[in-house]
């Protein structure tokens, strides 16, 4: 078992000050593979009193001392990019092969895209020739605590702590306690980056315990959290005493409207796009809109692929989809599906309990639900496993109605070849991003959501943004 017990603090790997130990488990076998210690409220003071002292310097540096640091981290990243895929694989049980394709590929991705939002932003700027005397200053908005979760490890905490830095802020980075391990290991490669002491901190811990002592901490100036709703308005609350910046990216349950004119591997797409990760993502298009005229083809379909996801440990090369994170994770997924069944929903395919001779690791069986009402539970609740649902729909107005009926606004999905109609649809939909017959948005494009979904957004020249502050000073020439 690996001993990670220690936090990265002001360039160094501390001790905790009094911190309880905790194991972090494979979810494939349910072996622990690691040991940490949740952070107390000394640690994360130790680490703001890092961030804050280092903050001057930083934020002074110029955009291209900061780019250069950055281009480092990138070199480090790539160098160990296999050894990062296994920690992934291992810790959140992500099949090794989608470890170390998409897992990893975000984090660098990410890095990548903010290298080249922070070459092209313009950090000073005249307001504009109406006024020659104004000049518009784009400033590190201080310390900030990041706080990430455990689905999507370094693409989460890669959208924030890039831009951050890039910013000119200095960071204490609060992984998931389930999924603590990749973080470490971007630890070693920032300090390997020779940043300079305190920029970057690491400190392990829960939510209850060192998230908490983050969000209200007075020498924190910026919260920026990836998690549930539940827990985003909890550090709203607490955050709000000390009136600090938030950016929130929360839960999503988005909509798949597939048109009768859809292309006929929507249907297919759809179910896949689900399934990946074992339907751990916030972005998930978990509720498929069917227009009737094919709906029960669809469904057939629907049933046909699910049927043919396998599913298998992690470290098994293959195209398949691996545990979910945890035994509360697996135990949540399995009292939502039962629910389901109680309230009336057709089961199409899976259901509860793990697939066949599977006795350990948290696997969950690829389930498909017809005929699924917007009253249901499971219309409602964001899932967070390989589990969807279809609904029929009858005209245009119909669906977008539909679609919208729900609490979240993340992510929504079209697939329709009349362009006029996708056009129109995605403009009514109330989501911060809309996915058109499969092409996935661009480099740098924003991610972010509406209503309870969140009121951030990350990626490109927006999540640089984020962390900075704008002043307006006048008389400058």
């Amino acid at each position: 078992m690996l001993d990670q017990t220690k936090h990265y603090i002001n360039g160094c790997w501390v001790s905790s000050k009094d911190g309880q130990k905790m194991t972090v488990e494979n979810p494939s076998t349910e072996k622990h593979i690691a040991k940490i210690t949740l952070g107390t409220p000394d640690d994360v003071d130790a680490a703001v009193a890092a961030a804050k002292a280092a903050l001057p310097c930083w934020s002074n540096t110029s955009k291209e001392d900061r780019i250069d640091a950055l281009e480092r981290l990138m070199e480090n990243y790539k160098a160990r990019a296999d050894e990062m895929a296994n920690l992934i694989s291992q810790e959140m049980g992500a099949p090794i092969a989608l470890a170390q394709t998409a897992q990893v590929g975000a984090g660098a991705g990410h890095l990548k895209n903010t290298i080249r939002a922070a070459k092209a932003f313009q950090f000073e700027h005249p307001l504009g020739d109406h006024a020659p005397n104004d000049l518009i200053l784009h400033e590190a908005v201080g310390v900030c605590a990041l706080i990430t979760p455990w689905n999507w490890p370094m693409n989460q905490v890669m959208l924030k702590v890039a831009p951050a830095l890039a910013a000119g802020c200095t960071v204490i980075l609060k992984p998931s306690e389930i999924a603590p391990l990749s973080s470490m290991l971007l630890a070693e490669m920032i300090d390997a980056a020779n940043f300079p002491n305190g920029v970057f901190n690491l400190v392990n811990g829960d939510g209850l315990g060192a998230g908490a002592a983050l969000s209200e901490h007075k020498d924190v100036d910026m919260i920026s959290f990836t998690g549930s709703t539940r827990a985003g308005v909890a550090i709203s609350k607490t955050a709000s005493e000390t009136i600090k910046l938030l950016s929130l990216e929360l839960g999503g349950k988005g909509a798949n409207i597939i048109f009768a004119d859809a292309d006929e591997k929507a249907v297919t797409r759809g179910v896949r796009h689900c399934f990946n990760n074992s339907g751990q993502s916030c972005n998930a298009p978990t509720r498929m809109l069917v227009e009737r005229s094919i709906y029960k083809v669809a469904v057939e379909t629907a049933k046909n692929v699910a049927l043919k996801t396998s599913v298998a440990p992690a470290h098994i090369e293959g195209r398949h989809i691996g545990p979910v994170v945890s035994s509360q994770q697996f135990d949540k997924i399995q009292n939502l599906i039962q629910t389901a069944i109680d309230e009336g929903a057709q089961l199409v395919a899976g259901g509860t309990g793990k697939p066949e001779d599977m006795l350990e690791g948290y696997f969950v069986r690829p389930t498909v639900f017809a005929n699924v009402a917007s009253e249901m539970t499971i219309w409602r609740e964001e899932v967070f496993g390989p589990v969807l649902i279809m609904t029929p729909f009858d005209t245009e107005d119909e669906v977008v109605s539909m679609a919208n009926d729900t609490v979240y606004g993340l992510t929504n999905y079209i697939q329709t070849q009349d362009k006029d109609r996708a056009r129109r649809v995605a403009r009514r939909l109330r989501s911060g991003m809309v996915e058109m017959n499969g092409n996935f948005g661009g480099a740098g494009s924003p991610f972010g959501g509406m209503k309870q979904s969140g009121n951030g957004r990350e990626g490109g020249v927006w999540g640089l943004e984020e962390f900075l502050e704008v002043k307006a000073v006048s008389g400058w020439n």
